[in-house]
């Protein structure tokens, strides 16, 4: 992890703006689409973290509340998940012994998810919009030179960035471009 190299912020006119060009990918290639997206995850990776911290706050400042609420909820489900899929034997035991209990509980649960639902919304548009508007971006953007000198440097291992170690991890090994 030391040896790892995060890539400078990108110019807007070079991400977005003038110098920015786009394309609809051809979709009967899959294979040079998907080397489109690494490469432009790979080298825009920056201004991608920044763009979906600026989203995650914009949703977040225009429903404070809601998505407060909606990020404790999700927390609540899969640290509920978490607990019970480690407690199996103790909550068996609940079940057996006190079945009403379990009944008002799952009801009860059942109504604030229920009441909840319009915030763990909110919560997930503020995650997945941002999630959406990195996959668009670099389905569309084509790749210019130093794009591509950076996909060589990453292929031939001279550098290694957060990028590649997270599509590493996800299992979308990063080769670089033929093309």
């Amino acid at each position: 992890m030391d040896d790892l190299k995060v890539e400078q912020l990108r110019t807007l006119d070079d991400f977005l703006l003038n110098s920015a060009r786009f394309q609809v990918p051809n979709f009967s290639d899959l294979d040079k689409w998907a080397r489109r997206v690494k490469g432009n995850l790979v080298y825009y990776q920056t201004n991608y973290f920044l763009m979906a911290i600026i989203i995650f706050l914009i949703v977040g400042i225009m429903h404070p509340a809601q998505m407060l609420l909606g990020m404790i909820c999700v927390g609540a489900l899969f640290g509920g998940y978490d607990y019970l899929s480690k407690n199996q034997r103790f909550i068996a035991d609940i079940k057996k012994n006190h079945p009403l209990v379990c009944l008002v509980v799952v009801f009860v649960g059942g109504y604030l998810l229920i009441s909840m639902l319009g915030s763990v919304m909110v919560f997930m548009f503020g995650v997945l919009l941002p999630i959406s508007s990195v996959f668009i971006h670099s389905s569309l953007r084509l790749r210019n030179t130093k794009n591509k000198i950076t996909s060589i440097k990453e292929q031939l291992s001279i550098t290694k960035s957060p990028m590649t170690v997270l599509l590493d991890i996800l299992g979308m090994k990063f080769e670089g471009f033929d093309d």
